[in-house]
C-alpha cells in the first residue's frame, strides 16, 4: 500500500496538481484572447501572473516545472526548425542581414548602459542590464510569428536570424563574464575571450561541415532519408518522432557543451530536417504530432511559467522598471526599423520587424536567473528584468497587430505564401 506521508508521492502529486491547474488556466486564458483576435501567448502569460506569487500565490516557480518548460522550449524550437530552411536563415545572417543583427544587439545594449549609468549601477549590473535588453528570445519570436501566420515571410526570416545572432552574442558575453576570475588581469580577460571565441568557431564549424556534407550527398543523388526509413522498418512507424528528437538533441548537447544555450543548437539541428533530407511522405505526420504536443500542452505551460516568475514585492520604486521597459521597447523598435531599412524592407515591414524583436521571454530570464544565482545582481534588479521580459513579450503581438491593422496583415501573408 502506498504511504500517503511519502514525501516523494507528495511532491509528485503536488507537481501534477500544479501542472493541471497551470494547463487549464493557460488554455482558457489563451482561447479567450484568441476569441478577440489576440495571440494566445498573451493570455497564457497572464494566467501565470494570476496563479503565481504576484497575485493568488497558488503556484510558485520550482525546478520540476522549470524542467518541463525546458522540454517545451525544445519542442517549440524543433517545430520552428521544421517549418524553415537552413539556407534562408544562413542567407539572413550574411551581409546586410548581419548588419541588422549587429544593430539589434548594439543599440539596446548601449541603451542599457545609459540607464545603468544614470542610476549609478556597478559594472556587473550594467553588463547584465545591457545583455537582457539586447536579447530577442528565439522561442517567443517563433511562437508569436506562428500564431500570426507570418512564419514564411521576410520578417520571420530576418527576425529568427537576428534572434539567433543576438542570443549567441549575449551567451558569448555571459560565458566570458562567468569565467572571469575574481581578481582579473588583462591576460586573464584575453584568455577568457580567446577560449569563448574558439568555442563559438567550433560550433559554427560543426554546422558548416554538416551542411557541406548534405550538399555533397545531394550532388551525388544520395538520399539521407534512407537512414530514418531503415530505422522505421526495424523499430516501427512510432520510431519516427524518436529519431527526430535524438538527432536534434545531439545538436543541442553540442551547443550546451560549448557553453551556449541548448536552444541554439536545437534550432540548427531542426533546420537540417527539411523535406530534401528527410521523409517527405511522413513530414506532415511529424508536424501534426509535434503541433499536438507543443501547442496543445507544452507551449501554454512555458508561457504561463514566464508569468509565475514575476514578483511584485521586490519592486519598491517603479521609476527604474518603467525606464528599463521604455528603453527596451524603444531601442529594439529603433534597431529593427533601421536594420529593416538596411536589408531593403519598407517602413511598415521594418517597424513590424522591430516589434517582433521586442519579445525577450525565456532567454532573457535565463541570463537574469544566472546573474541572480551567481550574486551579480540583487532581487530588485532581477524582478525588474523579469517584469521587462514579461511586458515586452506581452506588448510584442499587440504592437505588431497595430502596425498591420485593417486587413494589412492578411494582405502581407498572402503576398508571401
Amino acid at each position: 500500500m502506498l504511504n500517503s506521508a511519502d514525501p516523494f508521492l507528495f511532491s509528485a502529486m503536488s507537481l501534477l496538481s500544479s501542472l493541471l491547474i497551470l494547463i487549464v488556466a493557460a488554455r482558457l486564458f489563451g482561447r479567450l484572447f484568441a476569441r478577440y483576435n489576440q495571440p494566445e501567448l498573451i493570455g497564457e502569460i497572464l494566467a501565470g501572473v494570476l496563479l503565481g506569487p504576484a497575485v493568488l500565490g497558488l503556484i510558485s516557480p520550482n525546478k520540476a516545472l522549470a524542467g518541463i518548460t525546458e522540454l517545451a522550449v525544445f519542442l517549440i524550437i524543433l517545430s520552428a526548425g521544421l517549418e524553415m530552411r537552413l539556407a534562408d536563415i544562413v542567407s539572413a545572417m550574411k551581409g546586410r542581414g548581419l548588419a541588422l543583427a549587429a544593430l539589434s544587439f548594439a543599440i539596446p545594449f548601449a541603451g542599457g548602459i545609459v540607464v545603468a549609468q544614470a542610476y549609478e549601477l556597478d559594472v556587473m549590473r550594467m553588463v547584465f542590464l545591457g545583455l537582457c535588453i539586447s536579447i530577442t528570445a528565439l522561442p517567443v519570436a517563433v511562437k508569436l510569428m506562428e500564431s500570426l501566420g507570418v512564419l514564411h515571410t521576410p520578417i520571420a526570416k530576418y527576425a529568427l536570424a537576428t534572434a539567433i545572432v543576438n542570443d549567441v552574442a549575449a551567451l558569448f558575453v555571459l560565458g566570458i563574464v562567468l569565467n572571469l576570475p575574481e581578481k582579473i588581469t588583462v591576460n586573464d580577460a584575453l584568455d577568457t575571450v580567446g577560449i569563448a571565441t574558439l568555442k563559438l568557431m567550433a560550433f559554427a564549424a560543426v554546422v558548416f561541415a554538416l551542411n557541406k556534407l548534405l550538399e555533397w550527398l545531394d550532388a551525388r543523388n544520395f538520399s539521407v532519408a534512407t537512414f530514418p526509413e531503415a530505422a522505421i522498418r526495424i523499430f516501427g512507424p512510432e520510431a519516427l518522432f524518436g529519431i527526430v528528437v535524438v538527432f536534434v538533441l545531439v545538436f543541442g548537447t553540442i551547443s550546451e557543451a560549448l557553453g551556449f544555450h541548448f536552444v541554439i543548437g536545437a534550432f540548427f539541428g531542426a533546420l537540417f530536417l527539411d523535406k530534401r533530407h528527410f521523409l517527405a511522405s511522413r513530414y506532415t505526420d511529424l508536424q501534426n504530432t509535434l503541433g499536438s504536443i507543443t501547442n496543445g500542452f507544452l507551449a501554454p505551460v512555458f508561457f504561463a511559467y514566464l508569468g509565475l516568475e514575476f514578483h511584485w514585492f521586490s519592486l519598491s520604486d517603479w521609476d527604474f522598471p518603467l525606464i528599463v521597459i521604455i528603453i527596451s521597447v524603444f531601442t529594439k523598435m529603433l534597431s529593427g526599423w533601421l536594420g529593416g531599412a538596411i536589408v531593403g524592407m519598407g517602413s511598415r515591414e521594418a517597424i513590424g520587424l522591430g516589434c517582433v524583436l521586442n519579445g525577450r521571454g525565456v532567454m532573457e530570464l535565463v541570463v537574469a536567473g544566472i546573474a541572480y544565482q551567481k550574486g551579480f545582481i540583487g532581487p530588485t534588479m532581477f524582478s525588474t528584468l523579469v517584469l521587462m521580459g514579461i511586458v515586452t513579450t506581452f506588448l510584442t503581438p499587440i504592437f505588431f497587430k497595430q502596425v498591420f491593422s485593417g486587413g494589412l496583415l492578411e494582405q502581407y501573408r498572402s503576398q508571401h505564401r
